[in-house]
């Protein structure tokens, strides 16, 4: 929903009704936010706002963030400006995107004072800025200085001027004829109409156009439909001030996401425009945070995945050369058994002896001419010993890093079903106690999730996925951690306890009162269930072990969710899409 010059005005029309309020919070959460709480009637409310270059707006909102313990400076010349104030007026000028808020009150002596807060939201030049009852600036929430010609200093002390703008203001067309003649310079069609609009008028915004155009069945621009375009704009800006004012979902057909616009339809709950923008954007915030969030892991999963590969790699290849580890033990026992036959002193590249390991046949052996025949015999015991060593210590390192890369994979699986924040943090806390992640990882990014609640006590309220089937209850761990605590301390010993057979995925509990194996339907839905929630989602015939819960170990040391298991069951399913 675009946040426009209409939905501007439509929003300020709404906050009149808090005329009179008093200020009785002033907190700054981050740099581009201000609340205010006001009082007023019994009732707190709490106006947002946000000068975020994408998501800038002012509304009334119910999705608040924690404030840091230290009030930054301007959030502090706010409550000594404005606490205890009242609100005396909202005012809009044209349908320019800013928002003027009066407030009014005594001061020690009695005397009326007043101050104003503007706030503009204007993209990447959004601003809060407070002035003095002569419309001088106390002090803003971005300083900006014009070097050039000193137009639009927002700096303090100095007078506040209205930001200038070269596009036409439709509130002053008297008709449609003026309407038509401000476009007669164009050449307008109906795919580039919604951008020339936007760029003639303040206040209206492309993608508004564009539902328009839609909204009213618009296939081409002539008179009928421009006249058609200007009276509904017409309406809708009248009924702005009014309570005939609601908004639309509609889907573009484009990107097939859900999208809000304003149509002349009555509103008939108090401040439903300004809530719905508060969950609007609170849900687009939300998913963007999640998303950012959510590529930014992938990325350090995706370098850490190659440097593991690259490991292992290397490992591969000093493995390989522990294959010939034998060869050198055999050229040593052949040259120190026959070292009879030469001269201690006797240097050569090579020399030829009866392989008593393969029939006497006669065996080559390549040496260093830099040392003596016993010296090789000695340097070839060495070098076998030497790999001997590297074989057990580098075998040790490969099933480590075997290991490492299917713990990896298993985060990237918890990724792909991550849809919340407390998921995501669960995600951020386990890879933040991993060893192979706490170089990379920043864990100042997990303030910005909720805390997930994990206790060892086995009655803690946690949330895993749950099914009920023929009043079996199924639980289902989102995550490594979870699947830890959902397996290990919250599930039954004699619970059944499923899992994708070498594949990774999450632990399904079928809860089991009666500790007795249920019927084949039931073990086939909890095995549908456990493969519909691995990666081998969109595959068939998986297969899925089953098992008692008493037979589930977890190996010390063994990283999250990886566990060993006995006296199994295999099933072969196809999952549930």
């Amino acid at each position: 929903m675009a946040f426009d010059g209409i939905v501007n005005k439509a929003i300020a029309f709404e906050l009149q009704e808090l005329k009179g309020a008093k200020v009785d919070k002033v907190s700054e959460p981050d740099k581009n936010t201000i609340y205010l709480g006001f009082y007023f009637r019994g009732s707190h409310y709490i106006l947002n706002c946000c000068i975020n270059p994408q998501n800038y707006r002012v509304n009334l909102t119910t999705h608040t963030n924690p404030s840091p313990m230290q009030a930054p400076t301007f959030c502090m010349l706010l409550r000594k400006h404005l606490l205890g104030l009242r609100l005396k007026n909202v005012i809009t000028q044209d349908l320019e995107r800013v928002i003027f808020l009066d407030f009014e009150g005594l001061d020690d002596i009695d005397d009326i004072i007043c101050k104003r807060l503007v706030i503009e939201l204007m993209g990447k030049h959004s601003n809060i800025i407070l002035l003095d009852e002569d419309k001088v600036i106390i002090d803003s929430l971005r300083h900006t200085k014009n070097a050039d010609d000193g137009y639009r200093n927002i700096i303090p002390h100095y007078k506040y001027v209205f930001p200038d703008s070269s596009k036409k203001s439709f509130l002053e067309l008297n008709n449609f004829e003026d309407f038509k003649n401000s476009l007669c310079d164009c050449t307008i069609s109906i795919e580039n109409f919604s951008k020339i609009m936007s760029t003639q008028f303040n206040g209206i915004s492309k993608s508004f156009i564009d539902f328009l155009l839609n909204y009213l069945d618009i296939k081409n621009i002539d008179d009928i439909s421009m006249k058609n375009i200007f009276d509904y704009i017409t309406l809708l800006i009248n009924n702005v001030n009014t309570s005939l004012v609601s908004f639309t979902e509609v889907k573009n057909p484009l990107t097939s996401k859900k999208d809000y616009f304003l149509i002349n339809e009555e509103s008939i709950a108090p401040f439903a425009l300004n809530f719905f923008i508060d969950d609007f954007y609170y849900n687009k915030e939300s998913s963007q945070n999640i998303k950012n969030t959510k590529d930014t892991l992938y990325r350090l999963l995706l370098q850490t995945l190659k440097k593991y590969k690259q490991r292992l790699f290397n490992i591969d290849e000093k493995l390989s050369e522990c294959d010939d580890m034998e060869k050198y033990k055999v050229y040593g026992e052949l040259i120190t058994s026959n070292l009879y036959k030469f001269k201690n002193t006797e240097k050569t590249n090579e020399i030829s002896i009866e392989n008593y390991y393969d029939n006497n046949n006669l065996l080559t052996i390549p040496l260093d001419k830099k040392y003596s025949i016993s010296d090789n015999a000695k340097r070839f015991f060495k070098k076998y010993h030497k790999l001997k060593n590297t074989l057990v210590i580098v075998g040790k390192q490969k099933e480590e890093t075997i290991n490492d890369l299917n713990y990896i994979e298993s985060i990237f699986y918890e990724l792909e079903n991550c849809n919340s924040e407390e998921e995501l943090f669960a995600i951020f806390e386990e890879m933040g106690e991993s060893k192979i992640f706490q170089e990379k990882l920043s864990l100042k990014k997990k303030e910005k999730v909720k805390k997930s609640k994990f206790t060892n006590n086995k009655r803690v309220s946690f949330n895993p996925i749950k099914y009920t089937v023929d009043d079996y209850t199924i639980l289902v761990g989102r995550n490594n951690k979870e699947n830890d605590y959902l397996t290990l301390k919250y599930a039954n010993k004699s619970d059944l306890w499923f899992h994708t057979k070498d594949i990774h995925g999450s632990h399904v509990i079928l809860r089991n009162q009666n500790n007795s194996i249920p019927n084949d339907t039931i073990l086939l839905e909890c095995a549908k269930i456990a493969a519909s929630h691995s990666k081998a989602l969109s595959s068939s015939n998986v297969p899925v072990d089953y098992t008692f819960v008493k037979y589930v170990k977890k190996p010390n040391g063994a990283k999250p969710g990886m566990v060993i298991y006995t006296n199994e069951t295999t099933l072969i399913v196809t999952p549930e899409q």
